[in-house]
Parts: C-alpha cells; sequence; structure tokens
C-alpha cells in the first residue's frame, strides 16, 4: 500500500514538471501571466525548422604562420638579450622566412646554442657573413629561419582549434541559441546559426580577423617618400568636425610593439573628451608589464592603436601608462563599439578567415519541414492508439496513455537541457513512439503469458512487470549506448536524432516501468485484484 502511495505521488510530481517545462514552448504562453511562475527554458528549433544562416570560412593559416614566426623573431631578440648577445633586426623576409642579424661574429656559438636549446621548432640555416660598421671591423651573420615541417603542422591545426573556440565565443555573446559549429577538411570552418535575423551584421562580427596591434608611429618618415626597412604605410581615417572624412597613410613600424594577446578585458563606453563611442580595454598582468615597459621606453612618441591592419587612434605617450588600462577610440557607433568589444573579448583570430559560402534557409522551408514531421508523428501516433486497444482492451488505452506521459516528457526534457529539436529530432520521435509501445507489448505479453500459467490478475501483473523489465532494461541500454556513439562522433542533425532518441528512451522506460505499474497497481486496486482486461 505504501509502495503505491509513493509511486502515485512520483509520478504526478513528474507529471507536473512535465507540463511546467513544456508549457512555455507553446504559442502565446510567453506573453500570458502564467510565463511568471513557469521556467524560462524553450524547445530551440534548429536551422532545418527554423530557418538561419549557413556559413562555410576559409581559414588562412598561412597567415598564422607567419605571425607566429614574427613573434619568434622577438623572442629571440629578448632572450638574446638576457644572455648578452646581441641581435639586431628580427623580421620576416619576403620568402616568409625569419631574418635576424648578429652583429658580432664572436657571438655565434653563444646564439646557436640558445637556438637549439630554447627554440628547437626552428629550422636554422648556416649563416652568411655580411659587412658591418666600417672598414676593419668584425663582420656580423646574416641568419635565416623557418619553422620545422612538424611545427608548422601543429601552428596551423592550433590556428584551425582557436578560430573555432573564438568564433563560437562570438557567436555565445552575439545571443545565437545552438549555433553548429565545427571543423571541416581544407581549414574550413562549418557554422549554421538557426534563427539568426541580422545576417550582415553576425558576418561581419564572425569574419572580423580582431587582430590588435601596437605599433610606433614613425613621424620622422616622409610618407610620400622612400620608406627605409622596417617601415609601412598603414590607413588611418578620421572624421572633422564638420563631419568631413579625411584618409591618409600614416608610416608605422612594421613590427608591433605588443599584441592584443593579452587583453584580459573589453568593454563598450564613452570617451570622455567628445563623449564618443569607444572601447575600454584591460590587459591581464603580462599585458600590463608589456604596456607599461613599451610606453616607458617611447615616451614623447606615438603609439598607434591598430585593428585588423587600420589605425583607429595614435595617441602621444605622455608618460610611463600603468595599471593594465588602455581605450581605442576611432569614431564608432554604438554597436560597433558593441561588436569590436565582444570580438576582442572572446579574442582575436589567428588568422583572417574568408567567407567563402554564406547561404540564407527561410522559415517558410522550415515550416514545410516541421509540417511534414508532424504528420507522421501523428498518423504513426494515431494509429498505435487504434490498435492498441483493439488488441490489450483496457491495458491498451493504459498504453495509450503512457505513450501521451512519454511524448510530455520528451518535449520537456528537449526544453529543460536547451537541447535543439531538428528534422532528424522529429524522426526520434517517431522512433520513441514505436519504442515506447514495444515496452508495453513485451509487459502485456509476459502478463498474459502468466496468466495463462494459471495465475492469478494481480500475482500475474507483478510478476509480468518483474520480468519484462530486466529485457527492457537491456534492449533499451543497447540502444542508448548507439545513441550515445551518435552523439560524441556525429555532428549537427546526427547529434540532434541522438539526443532526442536518448530522451525518449529514457521517457518510455519510465513511463513503462514505473508508471504503467502505478496505473496496473490502482486498477488492481479498484476492482481486488479479481479481473484483468489485456
Amino acid at each position: 500500500m505504501k509502495a503505491l502511495t509513493w509511486r502515485i505521488v512520483v509520478s504526478l510530481l513528474v507529471l507536473v514538471a512535465g507540463v511546467a517545462y513544456v508549457l512555455p514552448s507553446l504559442p502565446g504562453v510567453e506573453s500570458s501571466p502564467l510565463a511568471r511562475f513557469l521556467p524560462d527554458a524553450k524547445i530551440s528549433l534548429g536551422l532545418d525548422l527554423k530557418g538561419g544562416m549557413h556559413l562555410t570560412l576559409g581559414v588562412e593559416v598561412e597567415k598564422a604562420v607567419t605571425n607566429a614566426l614574427s613573434i619568434t623573431g622577438q623572442e629571440i631578440r629578448a632572450r638574446a638579450s638576457e644572455k648578452g648577445i646581441t641581435v639586431l633586426r628580427p623580421r620576416l623576409a619576403p620568402d616568409n622566412r625569419l631574418e635576424f642579424l648578429l652583429p658580432r661574429a664572436t657571438q655565434q656559438a653563444d646564439l646557436e646554442a640558445l637556438l637549439a636549446k630554447d627554440f628547437p621548432r626552428l629550422a636554422v640555416a648556416s649563416p652568411v657573413a655580411m659587412p658591418v660598421g666600417g672598414a676593419g671591423q668584425t663582420p656580423g651573420l646574416r641568419y635565416f629561419a623557418v619553422f620545422t615541417d612538424a611545427a608548422r603542422k601543429e601552428i596551423e591545426d592550433m590556428a584551425l582549434d582557436q578560430a573555432v573556440r573564438t568564433i563560437r565565443n562570438r557567436i555565445d555573446q552575439f545571443g545565437v541559441a545552438e549555433p553548429d559549429i565545427r571543423k571541416q577538411a581544407d581549414f574550413r570552418i562549418q557554422i549554421q546559426l538557426p534563427g539568426l535575423t541580422d545576417s550582415e551584421r553576425a558576418v561581419h562580427l564572425v569574419g572580423q580577423t580582431a587582430q590588435l596591434t601596437f605599433h610606433l608611429v614613425r613621424d620622422d618618415v616622409d610618407p610620400n617618400g622612400i620608406l627605409p626597412p622596417g617601415v609601412a604605410l598603414f590607413p588611418e581615417v578620421t572624421i572633422r568636425a564638420d563631419g568631413s572624412v579625411v584618409e591618409r597613410s600614416l608610416p608605422l613600424d612594421v613590427e608591433p610593439l605588443m599584441t592584443g594577446e593579452d587583453v584580459s578585458d573589453a568593454r563598450p563606453t564613452f570617451d570622455g573628451r567628445d563623449n564618443q563611442p569607444s572601447v575600454s580595454l584591460s590587459f591581464n598582468p603580462r599585458g600590463a608589464a608589456t604596456f607599461e615597459r613599451v610606453t616607458g621606453e617611447h615616451i614623447g612618441q606615438r603609439m598607434a592603436i591598430v585593428l585588423d591592419g587600420k589605425v583607429h587612434s595614435a595617441p602621444a605617450i605622455k608618460d610611463r601608462i600603468g595599471g593594465g588600462q588602455a581605450s581605442i577610440t576611432g569614431h564608432f557607433t554604438p554597436n560597433e563599439a558593441q561588436d569590436l568589444a565582444i570580438v576582442l573579448r572572446a579574442g582575436s583570430l589567428p588568422a583572417p578567415v574568408t567567407v567563402l559560402e554564406e547561404r540564407t534557409v527561410g522559415p517558410s522551408l522550415g515550416a514545410d519541414s516541421i509540417r511534414s514531421g508532424m504528420i507522421a508523428a501523428v498518423v504513426g501516433g494515431l494509429a498505435v492508439i487504434v490498435i492498441m486497444p483493439l488488441y490489450y482492451g483496457l491495458a491498451g488505452l493504459l498504453a495509450d496513455a503512457m505513450l501521451a506521459y512519454t511524448m510530455l516528457l520528451l518535449m520537456a526534457g528537449l526544453a529543460g537541457f536547451g537541447a535543439t529539436l531538428t528534422l532528424p529530432g522529429i524522426a526520434g520521435i517517431v522512433l520513441t513512439i514505436g519504442m515506447s509501445v514495444d515496452a508495453n507489448v513485451l509487459i502485456f505479453e509476459r502478463i498474459r503469458e502468466e496468466m495463462r500459467l494459471g495465475m492469478k490478475p494481480a500475482a500475474a501483473v507483478a510478476a509480468g512487470f518483474d520480468r519484462a523489465a530486466v529485457s527492457i532494461t537491456d534492449s533499451n541500454l543497447t540502444t542508448i549506448i548507439a545513441a550515445a556513439i551518435l552523439y560524441q562522433f556525429g555532428t549537427g542533425p546526427v547529434r540532434g536524432f541522438a539526443v532526442t532518441l536518448t530522451l525518449g528512451i529514457l521517457a518510455s522506460m519510465y513511463t513503462a516501468i514505473f508508471v504503467s505499474r502505478t496505473l496496473f497497481g490502482l486498477w488492481m486496486r479498484g476492482n481486488n485484484g479479481k479481473s484483468l482486461s489485456i
């Protein structure tokens, strides 16, 4: 008696919870007064049902390799300086090789020992002698280096992985529910953004490289004359007070003083001088120390803040700047400042990306898919609802009730776990209908078998559920294992099918083994266990 009571309580509580999680996904409920008492979770629809955007991006991993090579050159100069070795002009040669100079050939052994120990990923060619200074001075050495094949592949793979993580972070902050982002061959990334409306802004947000660098402005160089080695022209756009736009070229050192890799936070704000939108930067401890050092070394000079090759501002350094704070101004709109803060906060892409394919899926196609899937589910469900009572009598009606209970729990699970319902997911729902009925058929046939052996109805029900539960559990667990494999190794719609199938199986096991037995117990208690229509 006590066992039946707690079964009834549990079944009712689960039913109420299921209804509470399903209701927010129904049309009109979100705007009703009832919404304040319901969970915020809703069933999300995938790209094939809701419509949205499909993007294929190509990652220019070669740029990531050259960036890593350039940074390595700066690291060589810094590490050599700590050892008392003078290394000059580390820069990228035209053939994408790292070039650096050793003005004192007497330090050759020390430098090469340092390279072998601290920079094993570099393949360093034999140095070439070159004159340094005036006549009679010891000639220096010119070195060329590239990454080894293994190091190059590692950088390319890391660039692709980092691009996926960065894009995912940006999209999450953009507010797209359940995006599908995965790697493809040939350094490509496929992105599906369900329910996206502002496609232009999304493409800009996803594709913006957001490579933030700080360069020294070479005011001593004539931008219209011959540029010395290591200096290049960067575009700078300024807006005058009358609204006119002025574009000019600014000579900067090619090698950056520091990069945006050490940016820990970025927030949209307003410039205190003219109340225009700007972006406030915060550096991590390493970045703060570097920023303080470079500003202290270049007091009186200008430092350009460059984003994706474009100068946004070039303020003069009046004093050493500590505290790990900086600001980017550049005549942004509020949306532009917000998006820039998002991409900087999420991290810069390790290499530029190119939109190779852009496709928009309209909601009408999704509506047709939903309609077709629902028709299949309704037809399958109605067939089961009609056949089960005809074959099993009143027990078949209980099976129909359990089917409705299972569908309720399945939908509640999709909403509660934030899963995305796709067209293959609807196929999983149809399959769940069959799995749910199959569990009840196993139980009913076992009960019939026990009654044919001479057991009384109450004893036959107990024995039927006890013996059928083992078979139901074994068969469903094997299916759950297969679904787990699909989820682990599948992508996109395949995962949607696996999630829906798993939730459906768990719900059908619960209703068949637990709730159905509770209803049979009430039935047996109502007629004192004397009769059973099955």
